[in-house]
């Protein structure tokens, strides 16, 4: 229900953000993630409403399987949503605590609900490496180098560490 509360204007300010936020990084790296962050928002918000929509959720059998580290979750959000990085440019329009709500609100279905990875399979990292599926588990290049940020979606994700690098 959250979701379907942010009006179309409210959706064309977060993809300007994404954009923006896009735009930042070195054209090499931008180039190759670019596809795969902008995707982040627009696949799993589609996944939802489409969830919604069609009844999905009445479907779902038993209780979330990672109930601890989820209530966790719900505990971060609310700092998650007032954190800014002072180093980067702010504008307020792109920085409304409701619109990274929305993010966290899209990361809880994917993270939770579908048990993926809060970043999309294929998603590469400065430095090399990608998040991957193997045999039906999720591998993440940069899983652990998160874990001091409290409000990265890192420390709730169901990737694990790839030991490869």
């Amino acid at each position: 229900r959250e979701v379907s509360a942010y009006s179309l204007f409210d959706l064309q300010v977060i993809m300007g953000r994404v954009r923006h936020e896009v735009h930042r990084l070195p054209p090499s790296y931008r180039n190759v993630a670019g596809p795969y962050l902008l995707s982040q928002i627009v696949d799993s918000h589609h996944s939802l409403l489409t969830t919604c929509t069609r009844g999905g959720f009445s479907g779902l059998k038993g209780p979330i399987r990672e109930r601890e580290l989820y209530l966790s979750y719900l505990e971060m959000v609310p700092d998650g949503c007032y954190a800014f990085d002072l180093k980067a440019e702010y504008l307020p329009q792109f920085h409304s605590p409701l619109h990274r709500l929305f993010y966290y609100l899209l990361a809880c279905y994917v993270m939770f609900v579908l048990e993926k990875p809060g970043h999309p399979v294929g998603t590469p990292f400065p430095g090399g490496g990608r998040v991957e599926e193997k045999k039906g588990a999720f591998y993440c290049p940069v899983r652990e180098k998160h874990k001091d940020v409290s409000f990265a979606l890192c420390n709730f994700c169901p990737a694990r560490q790839d030991e490869e690098r």
